[in-house]
């Protein structure tokens, strides 16, 4: 499974930050909203997709948990792409 994630907009800082992004799993693109954590136990990441979403993945056959644990892996490591302008250092500790 090759999902490749896109953050359209990060509201918050370092210690707390709302993300809203797209991940694109093979040729489908979704939407998802995730909660990002740092300083205390480390960075942790929560992300959030719809029902509908969840449906259209069971659809296409790809296990929704799977799905969901390495869109939240990719945003921890950082591999992603951002938009123009915005800059990890305004959002994340390296």
């Amino acid at each position: 499974m090759d999902i490749q994630v896109h953050i359209n907009n990060v509201r918050g800082s370092q210690i707390a930050a709302k993300i809203t992004g797209t991940f694109t799993v093979d040729d489908y693109q979704f939407k998802f909203n995730a909660i990002a954590f740092g300083r205390i136990g480390g960075h942790n990441i929560g992300a959030k997709i719809s029902k509908t979403v969840e449906k259209d993945l069971v659809k296409l056959g790809y296990d929704v948990d799977k799905v969901i644990d390495e869109l939240q892996q990719k945003l921890v490591r950082g591999d992603i792409t951002l938009p123009e302008g915005l800059e990890k250092e305004t959002f994340a500790d390296d």
